[in-house]
């Protein structure tokens, strides 16, 4: 099949970039929020982004008038109702996230595909909550969604050999470079990638360094662009709070166990970045 229309649940962190490297990539986008509140900052966040790329010469002004003239916001899930593919990009819960395949069911055509962007919970239960399982496929974008190369397909036991040929071909077209996993928890990064930023975690909680020196060790010993702190702090420790427990859930491993610390932030609201403060302060 052909993917022409897409379709975005959720207009935040993830949903606005995914809204934003679909347009940039030729696709018509409409992004779907709970409330105009939501929506308008969202699509400000996109401005914004753009705004920047075209200070950097990555985009003219036209290009860019032309990439906002392919993606429109509603407040309504039946305004999805002519997309080809609707990608789900809401909060980490999956019983939000069963009742969101469950509506796109009725309200999306017979050919449409139905993706989720989640980065470790069950792509199989939201697909059993449809009629049509052999059409549900995880689409997991990394963030920020326009900038980061990588996109996980996750396929499950249901899924029809088209829904994940169409689905690669997407992927592609939106100049991502195309790993393919099975739905196991975390998948292959956030099931590489969890441990270690706990890790660092307990650390840091242990006295064993600074978070400073911590960083510093894993950017220029081990030669990474962030130290695991750093990148928490980005993730949003809210965000990470809710894989690494989604995990443990599933798996019963040790290693996905939060660190009291973690939780302890992320109960008195500092999330990292987003609200200014986490293991560091930003302005």
């Amino acid at each position: 099949m052909e993917i022409k229309k897409v379709g975005v649940i959720g207009c935040g962190t993830m949903g606005s970039g995914i809204t934003q490297v679909c347009a940039q990539s030729g696709y018509q986008v409409m992004v779907t929020e709970i409330n105009d509140e939501l929506l308008n900052k969202g699509l400000s966040l996109i401005n914004s982004v753009l705004t920047r790329r075209v200070a950097k010469g990555a985009f003219s002004q036209q290009e860019m008038a032309a990439i906002f003239s392919r993606i429109k916001g509603t407040t309504n899930t039946k305004d999805l109702g002519d997309r080809d593919l609707v990608i789900e990009a809401a909060n980490e819960n999956l019983e939000l996230k069963k009742k969101i395949f469950a509506e796109l069911d009725k309200i999306c055509p017979k050919h449409a595909l139905l993706a989720t962007n989640t980065s470790c919970l069950s792509v199989t239960d939201m697909a059993m909550a449809t009629s049509r399982p052999d059409k549900v496929v995880g689409l997991h974008f990394w963030n920020p969604a326009p900038m980061m190369k990588l996109l996980e397909i996750v396929k499950t036991i249901a899924i029809s050999p088209e829904t994940l040929e169409a689905s690669r071909r997407f992927g592609e077209s939106l100049g991502k470079t195309v790993i393919i996993v099975q739905d196991y928890p975390g998948f292959i990064g956030n099931r590489l990638l969890a441990p270690y930023l706990l890790d660092a975690i307990r650390m840091l909680e242990a006295g064993i360094a600074t978070r400073e020196d911590i960083d510093t060790a894993v950017k220029l010993g081990l030669n990474n662009p962030i130290g695991p702190l750093a990148l928490s702090d980005f993730i949003g420790l809210d965000v990470l709070l809710l894989i690494t427990n989604a995990m443990y859930q599933e798996l019963k491993d040790s290693r996905f166990i939060p660190p009291v610390l973690l939780k302890k932030l992320v109960t008195t609201g500092k999330l990292g970045r987003k609200t200014g403060q986490g293991f560091y302060e930003y302005e």
